[in-house]
């Protein structure tokens, strides 16, 4: 790349890496593109997932946009009407709250690659539904909503 080119990078080629912090079933390995390019507003993460594997728990966010571009394989999306194949070349928008739900998994034979691009707001808020959970960036802490506390709990008086 010459002075003056803005950087790119071919998806194609894009291998992940493990976390190891990663429990059974939400083993992946991802690269992160926002950075590389020089992203400040919109974030694009390349996923890996080998057969039996998920991205992240069934979630909705507010505060920010989803969008998921199969790559190659076929895994199996489950939103708030239930759960669908997709394949290499498909594209879905997973909007700001319930409707926006969404969990990617392969529950194929061969590995799935997909490209996640996100809106990169903060502060923002993610809920998964079914372990009851709210999870707040930033600070990037997860809580459960049955540890809810009224509004005026704990406040001075004036």
């Amino acid at each position: 790349m010459s002075a003056g080119e803005l950087p790119a990078i071919n998806v194609g080629a894009v291998r992940g890496q493990p976390d190891p912090a990663d429990p059974p079933g939400y083993r992946q390995r991802m690269a992160r593109l926002g950075p590389l390019l020089g992203a400040e507003m919109l974030g694009a993460t390349v996923y890996e997932l080998d057969p039996g594997e998920s991205i992240c728990p069934y979630h909705y966010e507010f505060g920010n946009e989803e969008w998921l571009l199969v790559l190659d394989g076929e895994p199996t999306l489950r939103t708030p009407d239930g759960e669908q194949r997709v394949a290499e070349g498909d594209v879905v928008c997973f909007p700001e709250g319930p409707a926006g739900a969404h969990k990617l998994t392969n529950h194929g034979e061969a590995l799935v690659r997909v490209l996640m691009l996100s809106t990169t707001l903060e502060p923002s808020v993610a809920i998964y539904p079914d372990s009851a959970k709210i999870g707040v960036w930033p600070p990037g802490k997860l809580f459960r909503e049955r540890d809810a506390v009224e509004y005026y709990e704990d406040e001075p008086l004036a």
